[in-house]
């Protein structure tokens, strides 16, 4: 499926252990999707062979995260997550997701994620690299 404003996507179904007593998926586990989604995103963008160790011993931490719970999600429904960059700040980035039932394409949850980029050693903010901000800038945009 596509969906206006996003280039990448991908699926997964909802497995028992992330259910309540009626089948509906706990709070918690859309913000585990949207973990899922990003590391597969990453993946996608081709960073880490672009880029090597300027991406690898980048670390950023989660700022901020907004879930809008649309619909629920409930078990066997298989989910397709829509991921995009939606803003590049200085020492920031802004994740936005939408998770979709994937034969449906009914859109479920809304999430919008911030994270900093850190330097470990003092746990303050770091501004983002000028490769890693020009390959973000060069993704495209769906």
């Amino acid at each position: 499926m596509t969906r206006p404003g996003f280039a990448f996507s991908t699926r997964f179904r909802v497995r028992y252990a992330e259910i309540d007593g009626q089948k509906v998926v706990f709070n918690s586990r859309y913000l585990e999707y949207a973990d899922v989604a990003v590391s597969e995103f990453w993946e996608w963008t081709g960073i880490e062979a672009a880029l090597g160790a300027a991406w690898t011993e980048t670390e950023f931490h989660v700022r901020r995260a907004e879930v809008d719970y649309l619909r629920p999600f409930v078990l066997g429904d298989t989910i397709e997550a829509f991921v995009r960059i939606s803003r590049i700040g200085t020492s920031s980035l802004t994740q936005h997701f939408e998770l979709c039932h994937a034969e449906t394409g009914a859109l479920h949850t809304v999430i919008d994620m911030v994270i900093v980029n850190v330097h470990l050693p003092t746990g303050q903010p770091l501004p983002i690299a000028p490769p890693i901000r020009a390959h973000i800038a060069a993704l495209p945009a769906g």
